[in-house]
């Protein structure tokens, strides 16, 4: 554990402020948060409250008007190729999947890999074993169109995973899914946290799927307004 222990925040966000149209729409005002290697935070608030574009901030996705963001210790305002960052250190998973239809399963989450320096070999060994961490070895070659909800969100979290990112940004992921498919998504994302030691974001409008965090929160008007520990299943 000594090792963990030296290793800085998965996430430092400092007074981070983001307008849009010339400043007359404040979408953060002020947001400070620190969120440790390997924790699961939920994110929650009513709609237009910031909690989309923090985690597009975080994914750089878009640039903050002020302040500072931190990832694993490095600013991301400020890396050579953010690009990389975007395609290695963090894994997206939106409440649409974004998986391109006319491919397989398979070759969704191989797509992810292009350019990563390992060989189609070996990206094929990685894109199977991906797939069969989310219980989907025997749909490796259907396409998007022919797997359920809940199955196109469980293979776009193993194409999150592809380039084995330290962080996980998932934005609604369960939005579109009926309640046992959002409960196999949020199993799925608490072995994955558990086996790989990934930091997981979630934003999230639905307080059960947040309860499921070791933390929640709180977001209204672009502000952190409340945070506070999940309370225990059971």
């Amino acid at each position: 554990m000594s090792d963990g222990a030296a290793r800085p925040p998965a996430v430092q966000v400092f007074d981070v402020k983001k307008s849009f149209e010339h400043g007359l729409v404040k979408a953060l005002n002020g947001v400070t948060l620190t969120i440790g290697q390997g924790e699961w935070v939920a994110l929650v608030g009513p709609s237009g409250c910031g909690k989309s574009t923090l985690l597009h901030l975080l994914a750089a996705l878009d640039t903050p008007t002020s302040g500072r963001i931190l990832v694993n210790g490095q600013d991301i305002s400020s890396l050579p190729n953010q690009n990389r960052y975007r395609r290695f250190e963090v894994g997206l998973v939106f409440q649409l999947h974004n998986l391109l239809p006319n491919l397989t399963a398979i070759q969704n989450v191989e797509v992810a890999m292009f350019g990563n320096g390992l060989s189609h070999g070996e990206q094929g060994e990685r894109a199977r074993g991906l797939l069969e961490a989310v219980s989907l070895s025997h749909r490796q070659k259907v396409r998007p169109p022919g797997l359920s909800g809940g199955e196109r969100q469980r293979l776009a979290i193993a194409r999150a995973l592809a380039n084995n990112p330290s962080i996980i940004l998932a934005d609604e992921p369960t939005g579109a899914l009926d309640s046992a498919s959002a409960e196999g998504v949020l199993d799925l994302f608490q072995r994955i946290r558990a086996e790989r030691g990934v930091t997981i974001l979630l934003v999230t409008h639905d307080r059960e799927v947040a309860a499921a965090a070791d933390r929640i929160i709180q977001m209204r008007d672009g502000r952190i307004v409340e945070t506070a520990a999940s309370a225990p299943a059971g």
